[in-house]
């Protein structure tokens, strides 16, 4: 227990460069109350006690803004970066380094009592705002860009960004040491490539139309040149 405390409060410290000590990540984040909440009410569930592990979670939600149900599966350093309106379904499970910010929500399509939240592997990354719907799998070290709307399958180390969310990049290898970063600034405009594109052929096409504007100019030119032409030699004979 004492160990997953530890890794909880460092799994910040590696994730957060604004915290500056244990003491202040103790009392100061919301993010880590909620998982601390969570791990209180997951033992009661695990123990058949449902209602003291919804209470529990009923608290944490009160206290942190973060909804986490006690029967979710969430691996060690989980870390929730801001944590205001993260929402985390009963059947959700998450591995190990798994990130995410504030306004995430880890949800359902289905009122049926099966699996219907999804699945995080490990070193996941969910930037804020972003929505994962349904009971399929984020692979391993894959990233989610904020305000993104997930519904199938993300393959692991790719970037899905979008609604509906596309992979937009996908590395074949990612290193085990890296630590799982999202760096918005930095990820591809699908949107934005397309509309490039358009522009593109847009150009290429006004570049076609002024050639045969000109080559028909020049042609009536001819045409007008050899009828003058003619009429002179008529009216010469």
């Amino acid at each position: 227990m004492f160990k997953t405390i530890r890794d909880d409060i460092y799994s910040v410290f590696d994730r957060d460069p604004a915290a500056r000590s244990v003491l202040e990540i103790i009392f100061c984040y919301p993010g880590l109350h909620a998982v601390w909440f969570y791990r209180i009410a997951h033992w009661f569930w695990k123990h058949n006690c449902f209602f003291i592990g919804r209470f529990i979670s009923h608290l944490g939600r009160f206290f942190t803004g973060v909804e986490i149900h006690p029967g979710a599966r969430i691996g060690n350093k989980f870390f929730i970066d801001h944590g205001m309106g993260v929402v985390i379904g009963e059947t959700a499970e998450i591995g190990d380094n798994v990130t995410l910010y504030h306004g995430v929500t880890l949800g359902g399509v289905t009122w049926d009592k099966v699996k219907r939240h999804p699945t995080l592997d490990d070193n996941v990354v969910i930037g804020s705002g972003a929505k994962i719907l349904g009971p399929f799998t984020v692979g391993k070290g894959a990233k989610v860009g904020s305000n993104s709307v997930v519904v199938k399958e993300v393959p692991p180390s790719a970037t899905v960004v979008g609604i509906p969310g596309r992979v937009v990049m996908q590395e074949e290898k990612q290193e085990e040491s890296v630590r799982p970063d999202l760096e918005h600034g930095k990820l591809p405009d699908p949107e934005a490539k397309a509309i490039a594109c358009l522009f593109d052929q847009i150009r290429a096409l006004e570049k076609k139309v002024q050639e045969l504007t000109s080559r028909l100019e020049e042609r009536d030119r001819t045409n007008a040149t050899q009828v003058e032409q003619s009429s002179q030699t008529r009216q010469s004979s």
